[in-house]
């Protein structure tokens, strides 16, 4: 029975429908008599009310059908000349619109904005705020469906435009239509925008409103609503794509007046700001009232009692939205106070380099979670609504102002976001000093900018705003302030501008500890962070007095310790952009060797001080007998370090005791964002202070281990990332150009222990079954970090393994897996132990000539360099091994790798810069036996026929480098038919053309060094390509500092210098045939070449001087006399027939050369 007694669930929609046959019925019908027409005029009154109140309750949505067939009937119903009725229609489109998100059909969409429109023409004016306001609804995300309709809207008597215009007296009128615009401007992706003239004529009117002052009469929320309106259709416009801003005055403008609304209603300012902003890299005026100023930068003044009586009265409440306004009488004072808590937080840096922040009774520990020391900065911001002056209703009114207000000013802020965006990086940096703050000068206020916001809007969210488009503005700005610098002191009668540039990076730090300090939203102090932490990226702190990082260091140290895990994210992020700002600094060096104990300590979450108990820890040594530890290093555990693996590894303090001892489960531990953060941090740590972070090498060994056997993917491969710095970090220390000593380095011991950890767990597994390519692309570039010396000393098995792994994933389908494979093969074909076994290299050739042909760029490229490091290998080999590892290698594989090689010089440049570099080392490798091959014959000359045209081409400057390069190589092979083969003519020519001509310096050089390979006479060929190489060369040493480009001026002495060389080599194998043209060129520029020899030999003598290699300058020396003594050689068997002696020449070359050395001595 109450089963059957209970009422049945309507239909959804049913109510909506039997409205709709209300409607309908209304309509005149053949046959039927038509209803009176007061009668039909109040039953549709009557339906319109029933419907709009419906459609504000909590009714289920009817379909966009029924939705659409309601409003079309209603607007056949709805005369023009029944204005009332017209109204209420309007308001029913806008409710139901708006309440049931319908998307109307292109039909119904053109019949209803039709009908508007017609309405707007004929209808009396009372009416036309409600029938803008249906046509705002109407055109929300329907703006590329309405090109028919633009002319009537925007066209040059458009309806929009009219009621739009400055001069429309009724206000609220104004906002609709411009509300009404700003929906017409609003973009969908993936269908048309708004095209000109239409989007100009936007623009300039939503300026335009956004420059109209508000004068008294008018009410300040319609005002407000006004400004939201056209903030949003300038967004809208600049978020659609098509909307650049490029012209210097559209700029300014728009900048000015997203100025003037971003200070809206904020408590205690009044800006005035010109009509159009103009780039200057020094701050603008501010012209503000006398009577509102700030008081003047209270950094020196201290008021010792002030903080205390101000944190009794006024207690700060937890920000939840929008808060009351601030008390304009003690700004000033306020201000003093909320700048005084920043010092107290800082404390004296320099005197204590190691103070724990967290350690102050009152400090910064306690700040992020209680509400001890947040009062002064309370009062400072703003009063709550129950000590303000106002009555409630006074107050209800005043609260409702605020919120508008502060709407204003998000919009402006987002409005500046989506500016910032389209405004290419350099014009915009240009009004930088309008939006960031800088040192106020002594006695003068401090300029308005998006941190006044930060640190003085009341309204959490608005500040929220100002630090993302801070940090858009940073984002990306590492060239423009590179130039800041005030290491040294700057007395001159100018401040120039790099000064001015790095106060305002300072003040940038100030204002934003200030805010970190300050704020008590969880949101917004992310936001403070990540700002910060953009800063940081983009600051030159090795062009800047050091105290900045130490200062943003001892600030972030509690906040890792928050209660918001997004709060705690971005504080890692903030510590790793430190630690990888210009690494190695020697400030962040001092800040990672302070003792544990300055951040181990607080009440908030895992404390890295229980690290040291844990399994992933291995005993540390005592001071002085840790192997491969810096000389002078600290024996206490880098604090960071620390606190990373101990979020990366511990469980939560909060997780259940008797759960520790299970496997791995996701809940133990911190969240997973944290813990990713913890493992970039360490990362970075690892690439940037590997010194420091040697001493736990094996320790983060197994976090790295621990993180792959763990089931999440993204942890996974993070830890594979870990793996890669490791290696990578060993690598740097046993190059062979490292600056480390050899007893300072992780010792090969320890990195054999380490890779064989590493082998024996998680990572082959990895490479072999891991689904996410992502994960094994990592995992692969990780093992191809070994250390060739360690790798030696693996066990065989071991050795093994990694080579069949990688052989394996060069047949991945997925192109990153197979790219990072046939990137390691190359890596691993270097290696000593390996590059000696014939059937090794043969199966890496194999793959990478495999990998050679794929599909994807990416991996044709790495293959391709891989292959450049095979062909090394050979060369290396053939030096090294003689004949017997030539006569093993396979001539079938050898023919393969050279058809391939040249193939790939036809493809793109990444792959070409390679391919060629492969073709000179293996046409070096080639013996007498392939030459004479038939099979070989074709193969070869269209191997040296591609290095020629490579070489002859407008390809990239490293590509053209490398085949000259190539063609230094093919010359060095005396089994090829150099000067002899018709090829001899065509590569000479393109290196002497090359020499005399090419832009790049580079290219140059290696095209000198190229033609000076060849040990004898013959293959130089005939005398006429001998004296074109001799003449190219002349040319080349006139035009050694002939370039447009001012970057190459710093490879012309090295030109020079490899040009005098080739001369030199030229002149000591030249034969008789030779002299004439040698003679002849001496004969006309004697004097200039003269000179580039003597310089040449200067140059020589001075490096000698210098600490350079004695040996060089006797070698050039002995050079020239070889020279000299082969050219009178030969003048002695043309007896007397030379009508310039070449070898006089030179010896009077040689003779200034000594006589300018001798008075240089004496």
């Amino acid at each position: 029975m109450a089963a059957a007694a209970a009422p049945q669930e309507p239909e959804p929609g049913a109510s909506f429908r039997r409205y709709l046959a209300r409607l309908g019925a209304l309509r005149p019908q053949p046959g039927v008599e038509r209803p009176d027409g007061d009668r039909r005029r109040t039953e549709l009154h009557l339906l319109f009310d029933q419907l709009i109140s419906e459609s504000c309750g909590p009714a289920a949505g009817p379909s966009p059908q029924d939705v659409c067939a309601l409003l079309v009937q209603g607007c056949q119903l709805v005369h023009l000349h029944q204005e009332h009725l017209v109204s209420k229609f309007c308001q029913l489109v806008y409710h139901l619109l708006n309440r049931f998100q319908v998307v109307v059909d292109e039909q119904s969409l053109n019949l209803l904005l039709s009908y508007c429109i017609s309405a707007l023409k004929q209808c009396s004016s009372w009416t036309h705020v409600e029938i803008l306001q249906a046509l705002a609804a109407l055109l929300y995300n329907n703006g590329p469906r309405c090109q028919q309709h633009l002319p009537a809207l925007l066209g040059q008597a458009g309806l929009l435009l009219q009621l739009s215009a400055a001069a429309q007296p009724h206000l609220e009128l104004r906002r609709a239509a411009v509300h009404s615009m700003a929906n017409l401007c609003l973009s969908v992706p993936g269908q048309s925008y708004l095209e000109e003239p239409y989007r100009s004529v936007c623009f300039q009117t939503f300026l335009s409103v956004l420059q109209t002052a508000k004068t008294s009469e008018v009410d300040d929320i319609t005002f407000c609503m006004l400004l939201q309106s056209a903030l949003k259709g300038i967004q809208s416009l600049l978020n659609g794509g098509k909307m650049k801003l490029m012209q210097t005055d559209q700029i300014g403008s728009l900048l000015a007046v997203l100025k003037k609304c971003m200070f809206h209603g904020l408590p205690g300012l009044s800006i005035e700001v010109p009509p159009a902003l103009y780039p200057a890299p020094l701050p603008q005026y501010d012209r503000r009232s006398p009577l509102k100023q700030e008081q003047p930068e209270p950094a020196t003044c201290k008021q010792p009692g002030g903080r205390r009586k101000k944190s009794k009265g006024k207690q700060r409440k937890e920000e939840s939205g929008e808060e009351g306004g601030e008390d304009l009488g003690d700004a000033g004072a306020e201000a003093a106070l909320g700048a005084e808590m920043l010092k107290l937080q800082l404390g004296d840096v320099q005197s204590r380099p190691g103070l724990d922040p967290q350690a102050q009774p009152s400090g910064a520990a306690q700040l992020p979670m209680g509400k001890d020391l947040s009062a002064p900065h309370s009062s400072w911001k703003r009063i709550s609504s129950s000590e303000s002056e106002y009555s409630d209703a006074e107050g209800g009114i005043q609260s409702k102002v605020r919120s508008y207000q502060a709407s204003v000013r998000q919009g402006a802020l987002g409005c500046f976001l989506s500016a910032v965006k389209s405004i290419e990086k350099r014009v915009l940096y240009g009004y930088w000093s309008a939006f960031v703050p800088d040192a106020p000068g002594i006695g003068s206020p401090q300029s308005l900018s998006l941190m006044t916001i930060a640190l003085k809007d009341p309204s959490p969210k608005t500040r929220a705003c100002a630090l993302q488009v801070l940090s858009a503005i940073l984002e990306g700005s590492k060239q423009f302030l590179s130039v800041a610098e005030d290491a040294n002191d700057h007395r001159r009668a100018f401040t120039p501008f790099s000064v001015t540039i790095a106060s305002s990076i300072r003040e940038l730090h100030r204002c934003l500890l200030l805010a970190l300090v300050a704020e008590s939203s969880s949101q917004t102090l992310t936001q403070v962070v990540k700002c910060l932490a953009n800063l940081v990226s983009n600051a030159p702190y090795n062009r800047l007095k050091p105290g900045l990082l130490t200062r943003v260091w001892n600030q972030i140290k509690p906040y890792i310790h928050h209660k918001d895990v997004n709060v705690r994210v971005s504080s890692l992020t903030l510590l790793g952009a430190v630690v990888s700002a210009q690494a190695p600094l020697p400030e962040v060096q001092l800040l990672l060797q302070q003792p544990s104990c300055s951040g181990s300590a607080s009440s908030g979450s895992t404390t890295p001080a229980r690290s040291s108990s844990e399994p992933w820890r291995k005993a540390a040594p005592p001071a002085g007998e840790c192997p491969g530890a810096p000389a002078g290093s600290s024996p206490e555990p880098c604090w960071l370090l620390r606190l990373c693996v101990a979020l990366v590894v511990l469980p939560r303090e909060d997780s259940c005791p008797a759960a520790a001892s299970l496997p791995a489960f996701p809940s133990l531990y911190e969240p997973c964002p944290l813990r990713l953060e913890a493992l970039q941090v360490l990362a970075l740590l690892v690439r940037g202070y590997f010194s420091l972070a040697q001493s736990y090498f094996l320790e983060l060994g197994e976090v790295a281990c621990r993180c792959m056997e763990e089931m999440d993917p993204s942890i996974q491969l993070h830890g594979a990332k870990l793996l890669e710095e490791l290696g990578t970090g060993v690598l740097q220390q046993y190059k062979p150009d490292s600056a480390i000593p050899p007893d300072q380095r992780v010792p090969v011991s320890r990195v054999v222990t380490f890779w064989t950890l590493m082998l024996n767990g998680p990572l082959p597994g990895t490479l072999q079954n891991s689904p996410h390519a992502t994960l094994q692309t990592s995992a692969c570039d990780a093992l191809s970090s070994i250390l060739p010396e360690a790798f030696s000393s693996l066990q065989s098995e071991q050795q093994i393994l990694c080579v069949t792994l990688l052989l394996g994933l060069n047949h991945s389908e997925n192109p990153l897996v197979k790219a990072a494979a046939a990137r390691a093969l190359g890596v691993y074909i270097l290696f000593s132990c390996l590059r000696q076994d014939v059937m090794f290299v043969a199966d890496t050739a194999n793959a990478i000539l495999e990998s050679l042909h794929d599909k994807s760029p990416n991996v044709r490229a790495k293959a391709a360099w891989s292959l450049g490091n095979l062909t090394d290998t050979l060369i290396i080999n053939m030096e090294t091994m003689g004949q017997s590892f030539q006569e093993e290698f396979s001539d079938l594989l050898l023919l393969k790798m050279l058809r391939s090689a040249t193939e790939a010089s036809k493809d793109r440049d990444k792959v070409k810069s390679n391919a060629v570099r492969a073709l000179g080392n293996v046409l070096h490798f080639l013996q007498p036996c392939h030459v004479a091959n038939p099979r070989f014959r074709e193969a070869i000359q269209d191997s040296l026929q591609a290095l020629i045209r490579t070489v002859q081409s407008e390809a990239t400057m490293k590509v053209r480098w490398n085949a000259c390069y190539a063609l230094g190589n093919v010359f060095r092979n005396p089994a090829l038919p150099l000067g002899e083969a018709p090829w001899s003519s065509q590569a000479y020519s393109a290196l002497c053309s090359v020499v005399k001509s090419c832009r790049n310096f580079k290219v140059r050089i290696k095209s000198a060094m190229a033609l000076a390979v060849p040990r004898s006479r013959q293959r130089y060929g005939s005398p006429q390509q001998f004296g074109q190489v001799w003449a190219a060369l002349v040319l080349a040493l006139q035009k050694s500092e002939d370039t447009e480009d001012f970057l190459e001026f710093k490879y012309s002495a090295s030109l020079r210098t490899q040009i005098c060389q080739a001369l030199l080599h030229l002149l000591s194998l030249a034969g008789s045939t030779d002299l004439p043209v040698i003679q002849q060129s001496i004969g006309e520029q004697g004097a200039a070449i003269g000179a580039y020899i003597l310089q040449y030999l200067k140059a020589g003598a001075e490096e000698s001087e210098a600490g350079g290699m004695h040996r060089d300058w006797c070698e050039r020396e002995r050079v020239v006399k070889g020279a000299i003594e082969h050219l009178g050689g030969l003048e002695k068997q043309l007896e007397g027939k030379a009508r310039v002696k070449v070898s006089e020449y030179l010896e009077g070359v040689l003779a200034n050369h000594a006589r300018a050395t001798e008075l240089t001595e004496a």
